[in-house]
């Protein structure tokens, strides 16, 4: 025997609304699959892609802003901190300056960032202004080893020109001419708080390489030998002389 139903109308859309949500969310979820290693290697490419930095300069012969572009390769614009230590070491002893000195100034000029560029146009690790990177040959100061190089090599001409450290810090940041100007740190608070940050880590590295070569040369000493203790001599009764009544010379002992 058949049993007729009836189906109501309301319930038919119901339905129809729940098969086309299940329909819409499973084109979605085929959507969002394909398209996940579609971003992968964009983000990939975008990892690998050059980068494009636009410098705006004023040339030194016509005075006019000039608009440069520097490419940055990704080696450069992540260039690991071992790869500049190195760097930093080696260039510094080349030029015989301390490299404590040359790190505590990348660190208070750039932060070691290869890429920085300051409000007032000067680059990369060791912050070279446009002049001074084209009177020392330099032609990408975005480049960590061109960079270093040069900035090295002022510092070092900085150095022997006025015998003083803190002059010589304050010629790197407001010029020789400031310096000449003032004979002594110039007056400006920039240039006076540089000199004080960068004398202030300088001083705080060479405090822990003291440290750390006081600890060294402690260890390589040997500790002395165990001082022996010496045997008791042996004690011996003193001899007397005396004279007996017949005038004869005798010998005894005494405790």
């Amino acid at each position: 025997m058949m049993v007729a139903s009836e189906i109501r109308p309301g319930l038919t859309d119901g339905l129809a609304r729940t098969n086309k949500s299940v329909y819409i969310c499973f084109i979605l979820a085929l959507v969002m699959l394909a398209a996940s290693p579609m971003r992968a290697a964009d983000a990939e490419l975008q990892k690998n892609a050059e980068v494009h930095k636009i410098i705006v300069r004023v040339d030194p012969h016509t005075g006019k802003l000039v608009r440069y572009t520097i490419v940055i390769h990704p080696a450069a614009a992540s260039a690991p901190p071992a790869s500049i230590s190195e760097l930093v070491e080696k260039t510094s002893k080349a030029h015989n300056v301390d490299p404590l000195l040359v790190d505590s100034v990348i660190q208070v000029e750039s932060n070691y960032d290869p890429n920085a560029v300051s409000p007032k146009g000067a680059e990369g690790l060791m912050q070279l202004t446009p002049p001074t990177a084209e009177m020392l040959g330099v032609s990408n100061s975005f480049d960590p080893a061109e960079n270093i190089e040069a900035g090295v090599k002022y510092l070092k001409y900085l150095q022997d020109l006025y015998k003083d450290d803190r002059l010589a810090l304050a010629a790197y940041n407001a010029g020789p001419a400031a310096v000449d100007r003032f004979k002594q740190v110039p007056p400006y608070p920039e240039t006076q708080k540089y000199v004080e940050k960068v004398g202030k880590k300088y001083g705080e590295a060479r405090s822990a390489r003291d440290r750390k070569t006081t600890a060294s040369v402690t260890a390589a000493v040997p500790a002395p030998p165990p001082q022996q203790t010496q045997p008791e001599q042996e004690r011996h009764p003193k001899l007397e002389q005396f004279v007996d009544a017949n005038g004869r010379l005798h010998l005894r002992t005494s405790q």
